[in-house]
């Protein structure tokens, strides 16, 4: 038998596409027969070798920009978007507790990781009201969740909160919102734990890092990209994953919960 994810011709825009998850899950929807829309921030880098995808530039932080990358998608990659897999974020590097966070760091990381979902689902749900019923049909939003958002991260509650909030807030809020516009739209998250992304390479050369990020996970590995791209690839699929709506789905290799960061002194 062989498997058919239905995605052929379907038009997905995947933000952020320019580095890490992002590009492989360029990659593997291109294998699928998809059309590609990747969105980039400053710099298209690889994404300007891969033939037969539409590179579209935008600030996620602005809300005509974000309107203008839905239009631009559409029009030059043959007609709305059916599936959004919004990727896009920003880690800050820095360690940096809430009590010692300037105003600008917190409001700069919302900026983009939770009011740039909100714009783009704004402006694919609207585009999504006028579209064809074969664009409804496959109707999917998929947000890029993170372990951070179920299990909290000391020293980057700025991401956290901002992850909870697709997780948990906008994920079953959406999923009620979009069946009004597509009868058989859904809305879901793939949460990952660590991957081996350029945004996480500094961390996971300390070793130390690494196996406290791990020591509560069975499968005793960082993810890959590839790890990621193909579960969204799954739930983005209308005739594997047309009944998941709703749903966190967490790839982290079995998480259970953090170590104490820094670790205890306690005797």
């Amino acid at each position: 038998m062989s498997l058919d994810f239905g995605l052929t011709n379907v038009h997905v825009l995947i933000t952020g596409a320019a580095g890490g998850i992002g590009l492989e899950t360029v990659h593997t929807f291109r294998q699928l027969g998809a059309r590609i829309t990747a969105h980039y921030n400053s710099n298209a880098g690889e994404l300007q070798n891969i033939p037969g995808i539409v590179c579209v530039q935008g600030d996620v932080r602005d809300e005509s920009s974000v309107d203008r990358l839905l239009t631009e998608a559409a029009e030059k990659n043959g007609g709305p978007v059916s599936v959004l897999v919004v990727n896009h974020g920003v880690w800050p590097t820095n360690d940096t507790a809430i009590a010692d966070m300037d105003l600008k760091q917190w409001n700069n990381t919302v900026a983009i990781d939770l009011t740039g979902p909100f714009l783009l689902c704004r402006a694919y749900l609207r585009a999504l009201r006028t579209a064809s019923d074969a664009v409804k049909e496959t109707a999917s939003i998929i947000f890029i969740g993170s372990t951070a958002g179920k299990f909290g991260e000391a020293q980057h509650a700025d991401y956290a909160a901002c992850k909870s909030a697709l997780m948990y807030g906008l994920t079953p809020s959406l999923k009620n919102e979009i069946v009004m516009i597509a009868p058989r739209g859904r809305v879901n998250s793939v949460n990952p734990g660590w991957v081996k992304t350029p945004m996480a390479e500094e961390k996971l050369k300390d070793r130390a890092f690494v196996e406290r990020a791990l020591a509560t996970t069975p499968v005793q590995k960082v993810a890959t990209p590839a790890d990621i791209a193909r579960q969204v690839a799954v739930i983005a699929s209308p005739a594997l994953s047309g009944h998941v709506n709703g749903m966190n789905i967490m790839v982290d290799g079995g998480m259970e919960g953090r170590l104490l960061f820094p670790p205890s002194n306690a005797q």
